[in-house]
């Protein structure tokens, strides 16, 4: 007498998951199928007739059978599996970041991935795996710049404290230039590359119109900029601006200067004296990346003049400022959010970092 299939049942909770996985178009196939099988035998299907109409065998059928009667619809799934033994372990990582402190070899500068696959014997693949799992880029480089101002500290704190906790009733203005800003001229348009892609293309000869220098200062509390271009940059072409900036500005309040270490900057107590609510803060020696009309600087240059092109310094100045009217109605603080101020500092070997 041949033996009876044993009764599968499911709850109407269930039957309804196992039908919209079994009707889905975007999950696993193998899943799909597999809520098929189950749906089947619910119905009461023989197991032949199921494994002949899938293409598959019949043990198959009753391993997803037993799996869904044990687990419901969590058996459906795989089952963590051991996995290939791997190959390259810890003590591989620690090679690896060893070696990358270790001179490179005989005629190159640097350690590349197919280096340190020769240096070890092993797969460059292996290499890259590992440089990619622990985000180490050996060819993208950054420059970095340590101040040695030996009052870093304390002129650090002082500009910090106008961005965080600026004075009562007081102006906190950021001022700097952009030198040497070059009128020139060269088509530019969109090119398709060989992969397809269309990109942001420019003609590699162009002609120079002159230049013009960018004086800004930026309101800290309200993200509003005073710009004007000069042809020159000398010291008596800042206090000009200056005097035009506070000519925009209430007579009576207590303005503070953040400036950089430039030459045209220093010497100005004459003009400070007249000048006795104003008072400038300079930023540490190799420190200009605390004043924060650089990242206005930033703005302006990737929005106005990168790919642009300018046939005279009349349309540079033009561009200029439509660029500052534009802005004007958008502006917004820049808000401090450097925690920690302090110089970069370089590790001996990329283990130090990574351990």
């Amino acid at each position: 007498m041949p033996k009876k299939a044993p009764v599968v049942t499911c709850t109407p909770d269930e039957m309804i998951k196992l039908k919209a996985l079994s009707n889905s178009r975007s999950g696993e196939l193998r899943l799909v199928e597999r809520a098929k099988m189950v749906i089947r035998c619910i119905a009461g299907e023989a197991i032949k007739d199921i494994a002949a109409d899938m293409g598959v065998k019949p043990n198959t059928v009753i391993t997803w059978r037993e799996r869904f009667k044990t687990d419901s619809l969590d058996g459906l799934h795989d089952r963590p599996r051991s996995g290939k033994p791997p190959i390259y372990t810890g003590d591989f990582r620690t090679c690896v970041l060893e070696t990358l402190g270790e001179p490179p070899p005989e005629g190159q500068a640097t350690w590349d991935g197919e280096a340190l696959a020769t240096h070890l014997k092993v797969s460059k693949a292996a290499i890259w795996r590992l440089l990619r799992k622990e985000g180490i880029c050996l060819q993208r480089q950054r420059s970095w710049c340590i101040s040695t101002d030996p009052e870093f500290t304390a002129k650090a704190a002082d500009i910090v404290g106008l961005y965080m906790d600026p004075p009562t009733n007081a102006l906190v203005l950021s001022v700097d230039e952009k030198p040497s800003i070059q009128a020139i001229e060269r088509r530019t348009g969109y090119v398709q590359t060989d992969s397809g892609k269309v990109v942001r293309g420019y003609k590699s000869t162009y002609k120079r119109h002159g230049t013009l220098n960018l004086f800004a200062a930026l309101e800290i509390a309200k993200g509003t900029i005073h710009a004007q271009t000069t042809q020159n940059k000398r010291r008596v072409d800042f206090l000009a601006f200056m005097d035009q900036v506070l000519a925009d500005l209430p007579s009576a309040t207590e303005i503070h200067v953040i400036l950089d270490n430039y030459c045209i900057h220093k010497k100005c107590d004459e003009w400070l004296a007249i000048h006795p609510g104003v008072t400038f803060h300079y930023t540490p020696t190799s420190a200009s990346w605390l004043n924060l009309v650089e990242v206005w600087f930033g703005i302006f240059t990737r929005k106005a003049l990168r790919g642009a092109s300018f046939r005279s310094t009349d349309e540079l100045r033009s561009a200029i400022e439509a660029f500052i009217a534009a802005y004007g109605p958008t502006a917004k603080p820049f808000i401090w959010r450097k925690r920690d101020v302090k110089g970069s500092q370089l590790h001996n070997t990329i283990i130090n970092l990574c351990n």
